[in-house]
């Protein structure tokens, strides 16, 4: 039995695919700037000798560096919708992977019952600092400013005359720098459970992404071009085999990625499919509007805030198993990676816009420069500062630039 898809007008061919790229280029064009960033350093580097941008190493290190930051930009991507700002997450990850630590280490807390202490407190913050926003209206900039410096000065308290605390459970380091174990040793690679993995991961995204394609077809016509549509899939098919099979030689297929693929999944369905996902937009794109229809703003940026917390405190966990000791620097300057990574990905700084996939893409955008400017031409760090607050800078004109056109 054959399935027929219903095209929107306008053709098939390259004319129409272009149109289409250029109809969404928030959503699209930066997945090519990820791309082309990719590309460049991978030629930077065969061009003047130093090792391969593309490998094994590269790209396990590419997950592991930039996971507390995926994890808090979905976060501070909800808190962005909303109209706000969250200035704080980077104490907060200093400040929850001191608690941590002193509950692990000092104390000998079993490490469940001390994540979840640690969650309680990202989210009691959370509240505290959404409560001040939400319902005593101060600016989001101001509490969150302030909170950045309360929690640092929070860290320095709790550490108290440790300069760092260590060292860490080993299972809890397990969760930030280990992988999954090779239960399937079939391929006579590293880790071929991770390539078999990639194998029914890409099979299962092209078939999903057909199936949705033929479902929305049966109820009108498709706006997406279908050779954009297969292009589409076929690049992102190819691009999971290929980086499982980078995985797969090396150690295999990181933990951190999973509880990221997890939470990606969770925040995107919820974001997309849910009644509080469209409520968040609604406040974000008019909140006066949103509150004549009976959505309590209040509530929405209240929760946004919650959630941040907690995302912060999961950020601030993985952040400490990954450095392997509690200090109080730790997690200095993350929240402009963070915030970066959001509007980088798309999000507007209007409120009301963006995606939880767009967020991602924005994080290892920064990830790929951070990596490629320090490994490929190691420049120092003041021209890796000048260079990515100009990335912001652009990506910001190109939002504005977006929303005047419109």
């Amino acid at each position: 039995m054959s399935i027929k898809t219903v095209e929107a007008p306008g053709g098939q061919g390259s004319g129409a695919s272009l149109d289409y790229f250029k109809n969404n280029l928030r959503e699209y064009g930066m997945l090519v700037a990820l791309v082309a960033i990719i590309l460049f350093f991978a030629a930077y580097s065969a061009a003047t000798g130093r090792p391969t941008f593309v490998s094994a190493s590269n790209l396990t290190n590419l997950f592991l560096q930039n996971s507390y930051v995926i994890i808090m930009a979905i976060g501070m991507l909800l808190i962005i919708i909303t109209g706000h700002i969250d200035l704080s997450v980077g104490s907060l990850v200093g400040f929850v992977g001191a608690v941590g630590a002193v509950l692990m280490v000092l104390y000998d807390i079993p490490v469940p019952i001390a994540v979840a202490m640690c969650l309680v407190v990202g989210a009691v913050i959370g509240a505290i600092q959404g409560y001040f926003v939400a319902f005593l209206r101060i600016p989001s900039f101001i509490v969150t400013l302030a909170g950045m410096l309360v929690f640092r000065g929070l860290t320095f308290m709790t550490l108290g005359s440790s300069s760092s605390i260590s060292p860490i459970p080993a299972s809890l380091r397990a969760i930030s720098t280990g992988t999954i174990p090779d239960v399937l040793p079939v391929l006579g690679l590293a880790n071929s459970t991770t390539l078999i993995l990639a194998i029914v991961l890409a099979v299962g995204f092209a078939l999903f992404a057909v199936s949705k394609r033929s479902a929305r077809s049966r109820i009108g016509p498709v706006a997406e071009p279908q050779a954009f549509f297969y292009g589409r899939v076929a690049l992102v098919t190819v691009a999971i085999l290929f980086m499982g099979y980078l995985l797969a030689t090396n150690r295999g297929l990181p933990n951190v990625l999973i509880l990221m693929a997890v939470l990606i999944a969770i925040y995107a369905f919820v974001t997309s499919r849910t009644t509080i996902g469209r409520r968040v937009y609604a406040v974000g794109g008019n909140e006066k509007a949103a509150k004549l229809s009976g959505v309590k703003t209040e509530r929405i940026v209240f929760l946004a805030f919650v959630n941040m917390g907690v995302l912060a405190a999961i950020a601030g966990l993985v952040f400490f198993a990954r450095v392997g000791s509690a200090t109080a620097k730790n997690g200095t300057g993350l929240e402009l990676d963070v915030i970066a990574a959001c509007f980088i990905g798309g999000a507007s700084a209007y409120g009301g816009v963006g995606k939880v996939t767009g967020a991602v893409i924005g994080a290892f955008i920064m990830g790929a420069l951070n990596m490629g400017m320090q490994t490929s031409m190691q420049l120092s760090i003041d021209y890796q500062q000048l260079v990515k607050g100009l990335v912001l800078l652009a990506a910001v004109c190109f939002d504005v630039y977006n929303r005047n056109k419109a």
